[in-house]
């Protein structure tokens, strides 16, 4: 059904107009409406997030204050950034993002420069942008999956077509780079991935990244990015190279949520190096947010000056949590299979002893205030859950998670 036909019977179907008169219709510009699928974990989250004392599954790391990010220049400057936050005027902001603020980003990169980046309120956006400015009705995408739900949600909503390439829980969730090959249609416009992975934590390797570069190249496909998770890698030597510095119609995705652990500036972005891309891209921002909050982008901008510092920090929590977890999870093998992530703040954990997961989730809650992520809000069957363990309360909150296995799965 084209947009017109939808409009006029949409028109017709909710009006007293008469059939006759349907010719004055397409004098109209008009958007068709859709719809779209319920965002499973952002609305499972709303329910039990912030009502839930022990948050067990978040995928950011442990947050800072807005006074320790204005001390992060030293105490000596702390003053002056505090002076120029006061002083900051609330104005509308350049559209792209603050100069200086995709300066920083583009530091992360080893090929952008500062007018290939563009900053949006959160990676969400950036991911919506894409979905909405960049894709078309009838194209087809290929998806890394278990995904977050927003990487295919928002392109089927819009009658994209998707096939799913599935990670094998089997192989430590390593795709099958062959099968990628075997999905690639004529009608397939882009490649989605998410590495590190959402919910996995699994990280391609150089050479796989290198493969499917070779089949968007060879195919004339956008490869999309998703790289949140970057920079929470365990060891510097399997960080990969950004997509967007390896591959001229990559668009690379990040934001400061993840191991940098300021979730609450909701800054986030998009580096590619195509400009056709981008201006597209430019174009639908024109209808979300138009600009980010100045405020945000004065803060995100000291903190990128200082990421390594902030990334140290959290890593070391990171790591120390995740010893922990490991050792959980091989005292409960008969329980839980475990299959360590190889970067970020996230796993994803098969349970034995039921197929509900979301009872399983629902009775920890009510027992002993412990949140976890079921799979059934990834569209991943009854068996699975996410943890995540990023933050300093890990502990206790890990503690009263053995004692409610203790007490129910024992």
């Amino acid at each position: 059904m084209t947009h017109q036909s939808y409009f006029e019977n949409y028109i017709i179907s909710n009006s007293k107009l008469d059939l006759n008169k349907k010719r004055f219709l397409p004098k109209i510009l008009v958007f068709e409406v859709v719809k779209i699928q319920k965002f499973l974990i952002e609305r499972y989250y709303a329910k039990y997030e912030f009502s839930t004392p022990f948050m067990l599954s978040s995928s950011d790391a442990e947050s800072f204050t807005v006074d320790e990010i204005l001390g992060l220049d030293g105490e000596q400057n702390k003053e002056r950034n505090l002076k120029a936050l006061l002083k900051f005027r609330l104005s509308y902001t350049e559209s792209q993002g603050d100069p200086l603020l995709r300066e920083e980003i583009a530091k992360l990169y080893s090929n952008l420069k500062k007018e290939q980046i563009m900053v949006f309120t959160g990676a969400e956006e950036g991911i919506f942008t894409f979905m909405n400015g960049i894709l078309s009705e009838n194209d087809h995408i290929i998806v890394q999956f278990p995904c977050y739900q927003s990487s295919y949600a928002i392109a089927k909503a819009n009658r994209i077509d998707i096939d799913f390439w599935e990670m094998n829980e089997e192989a430590n969730w390593k795709p099958d780079i062959t099968k990628l090959k075997s999905l690639v249609r004529e009608n397939t416009r882009a490649i989605i991935i998410n590495t590190p992975n959402n919910p996995t934590g699994y990280n391609f390797t150089e050479a796989e990244l290198d493969h499917i570069i070779d089949i968007c190249r060879k195919n004339d496909l956008i490869l999309f990015s998703d790289e949140v998770y970057r920079l929470g890698e365990y060891s510097n030597q399997t960080r990969l190279q950004n997509a967007a510095d390896l591959y001229e119609n990559a668009i690379s995705l990040g934001v400061l949520s993840k191991p940098i652990g300021l979730p609450g500036l909701r800054i986030g972005w998009i580096a590619a190096q195509n400009p056709e891309l981008l201006n597209k891209l430019q174009i639908m921002k024109d209808y979300t947010t138009i600009c980010n909050s100045g405020p945000s982008e004065f803060l995100a901008t000291i903190a990128l000056r200082n990421v390594d510092t902030l990334i140290k920090r959290n890593l070391d929590i990171i790591q120390k949590n995740l010893g922990l977890l490991t050792d959980f999870f091989n005292k409960y093998s008969q329980l839980f299979q475990w299959t360590k992530p190889e970067a970020g703040t996230i796993g994803f954990v098969k349970i034995f002893f039921s197929d509900d997961v979301d009872g399983f989730c629902l009775d920890l809650i009510e027992k002993k205030g412990v949140l976890l992520l079921p799979s059934t809000t990834y569209n991943y069957g009854t068996q699975h859950f996410r943890i995540g363990f990023g933050r300093k309360n890990f502990p206790t909150a890990l503690s009263l998670f053995e004692e409610y296995v203790v007490e129910n799965l024992l």
